[in-house]
């Protein structure tokens, strides 16, 4: 396929994967698409077990990919704000098909396996 921001890629589903793949980002996402603009303590909160670390990391790559808007407002103390970008709201879609997905999942298993999930 190609080269996307420096990196290399063998197929579209490889590039997809690369941009919201991984344990946090789908989690940062579903926030931002369905409750909008939040701030880093806000998103933080949100998001049981992530770092502080963790979350700059990741929303430092959603940035660099496009996907989420980073908003710095000149402000003492200073305030940042998070937002999806209109091509983090064209995914909005995929992981709404992916909520569906797992939580049809775990009804069809949940007589075969033991899939819990805390809500």
């Amino acid at each position: 396929m190609g080269h996307v921001c420096g990196k290399t890629f063998n197929c579209e589903k490889e590039l997809t994967l690369s941009v919201i793949g991984g344990k946090w980002k789908m989690l940062i996402l579903w926030h931002l698409g369905k409750e909008g603009t939040k701030r880093f303590n806000e998103l933080k909160s949100l998001i049981p077990g992530i770092t502080q670390r963790m979350l700059v990391n990741q929303l430092r790559e959603l940035e660099e990919d496009l996907i989420v808007h980073r908003e710095v407002y000149p402000v003492v103390p200073p305030k940042v704000e998070y937002s999806l970008t209109e091509q983090g709201e064209s995914l909005m879609p995929i992981i709404d098909s992916m909520y569906e997905w797992g939580k049809n999942y775990i009804k069809s298993t949940a007589r075969k396996t033991e899939v819990k999930i805390n809500q």
